[in-house]
């Protein structure tokens, strides 16, 4: 029976891994060697998805071949969109995809996860198919059909035509691609960790994804993002943050958007998103949430910054997602549709050498209790 204990696994190594890295001192994070500032500046969502999954960068034919499997396989079934429409429309969204995700593996087995091609096409599905539920379900919960995705669109081009039927500015898609990059993936965090137990099992890949989006869905994850957006329109203006940045600090309320378990400096994903956020400002106008953000890490940061705790990747990417006119909860979703990439990457190294996840616990309670009868308590 082991003695140590450490709360949340904090720094206990639960796996080996080849797919993603962080130095947490230097504030660095690369997907399989290739520092991620590099892969927004020249590559793709589906070109880092391939990396991410296959251990490398493709091939110009394979790279051709992978984005026409993914667009060929966007449409979900018309009983997914039936389920969606049962769904109480003020339900969260991330429940809304989990349920989704759950049900598509009914509809494609995706059991024999030591078969190389199954497993293959259960990846190119879910990457695929997120999208496409998470627009449906932001349609479908206003009264809107669901707008069927585009082969001809690009993949980050064809979600935001889905939220609108309306082609988006050039420079959307162009940032939105690089959200997705900078999401998809952060080695061993909560969902992952999560996905891993359910594949450690050999569940079917739609389960480890269904089972990781449930655990990216809370408010100390991927559910951040959304805690960003209300906690800057609470402050209302850019004169009102470093009083409410002061309170929040002096009750030893969590401020949202910084602090994380590995970095202790600022998260290179939220420098990326910065340097977006003022691109897309200048082209297509500034964002108030934008200039109070920035008065709240400043301030923030005269506090906090000796601590170690600086803006993550929740900060700054739901002030650019509201500029784009996309609502506050579908922030998580979004998040899931990039991680997704991430995730299946884990699982196919999972099987490679499998171990069933079972770890041990500390006991804290008592022995030998007798058992009291009813009638006597």
């Amino acid at each position: 029976m082991p003695h140590d204990f450490m709360p949340g696994l904090a720094g206990v190594p639960a796996a080996t891994s080849s797919i993603s890295d962080v130095d947490g001192q230097q504030g660095v994070l690369e997907y399989r060697g290739i520092r991620v500032e590099e892969l927004c500046a020249q590559s793709s969502f589906l070109e880092t998805s391939y990396l991410l999954l296959f251990g490398r960068l493709p091939a110009a034919s394979q790279l051709e071949q992978w984005t026409s499997d993914i667009s060929h396989h966007r449409r979900v079934k018309f009983r997914i969109v039936d389920l969606l429409k049962c769904l109480p429309e003020h339900g969260h969204p991330m429940d809304a995809l989990q349920a989704a995700v759950a049900a598509l593996g009914m509809f494609y087995p995706g059991r024999q996860v030591k078969d190389a091609e199954t497993n293959y096409w259960s990846a190119v599905r879910l990457i695929a198919k997120l999208p496409t539920i998470v627009a449906a379900w932001a349609r479908l919960r206003h009264g809107d059909d669901p707008i069927p995705p585009q082969d001809d669109l690009e993949f980050s081009e064809n979600f935001l035509y889905m939220l609108t039927e309306r082609r988006p500015h050039p420079l959307w898609k162009e940032i939105f691609d690089d959200c997705l990059i900078l999401h998809a993936e952060h080695t061993m965090n909560a969902s992952t960790f999560t996905g891993l137990v359910t594949a450690s099992t050999l569940a079917d890949p739609y389960t480890v994804v269904a089972s990781s989006i449930g655990a990216l869905k809370g408010p100390l994850h991927g559910g951040a993002n959304e805690e960003v957006v209300q906690m800057l329109r609470e402050i209302a203006s850019p004169d009102h943050a470093q009083a409410y940045v002061e309170q929040q600090l002096a009750a030893r309320r969590k401020l949202m958007g910084f602090g994380h378990r590995v970095y202790k400096v600022k998260d290179p994903r939220a420098t990326v998103l910065q340097r977006l956020c003022e691109r897309l400002f200048q082209e297509c106008g500034p964002s108030p949430l934008y200039t109070i953000a920035l008065e709240v890490e400043r301030t923030a940061g005269e506090s906090l910054n000796g601590k170690g705790i600086y803006p993550n990747v929740d900060f700054y990417s739901g002030i650019i997602y509201d500029k784009m006119g996309i609502d506050v909860n579908l922030f998580t979703p979004l998040f899931a549709m990039a991680r997704v990439s991430g995730w299946l990457a884990h699982w196919l190294e999972q099987l490679q050498e499998n171990k069933l996840f079972r770890p041990d616990q500390i006991y804290s309670g008592e022995h030998n209790r007798p058992y009291v009868p009813l009638a006597q308590r």
